[in-house]
């Protein structure tokens, strides 16, 4: 998420400290990429958003571990906050950052995914949302 040139990250408690991240989650059983995305940034930020378009698909195995992390960057509009509103557990802070504050944190970045996705955004990349299909219950695709 971008509002007037800087980028809305949290900055979370990881086990290697406090850490700098796009707001980012798991799936809910049944959920769609597009629910969960916007699920995920109003529960770690307070703010609503819709997703637009599909910045990219990202994969990336954390060095020494066997997690392997696939992450689908969305951009889109922030449509209002609620101010007040308790942060998920771990979530230390949402925070609109320029791309220099940014670049200066990078050590404290969650992964290389941080920087790849707003470089991507920045260039212009933009993917229609209907790239994405989610079948689940009551669409006939459930037999």
């Amino acid at each position: 998420m971008e509002r007037d040139g800087r980028f809305l990250l949290v900055e979370e408690e990881t086990e290697a400290g406090l850490r700098f991240n796009q707001p980012a989650g798991h799936l809910d059983e049944g959920e769609s990429l597009l629910a969960a995305a916007a699920r995920e940034v109003l529960e770690e930020t307070a703010h609503h958003f819709v997703p637009r378009w599909l910045v990219g698909v990202y994969q990336w195995r954390r060095p020494g571990r066997s997690q392997t992390y696939l992450r689908f960057a969305f951009g889109g509009e922030v449509t209002g906050a609620e101010s007040g509103r308790a942060l998920d557990a771990g979530i230390v802070r949402a925070t609109w950052l320029s791309p220099a504050e940014i670049e200066a944190i990078r050590d404290r970045h969650r992964s290389p995914l941080v920087s790849r996705c707003i470089a991507d955004y920045q260039s212009g990349r933009r993917f229609p949302l209907d790239l994405i299909t989610h079948y689940g219950e009551g669409d006939g695709t459930d037999a």
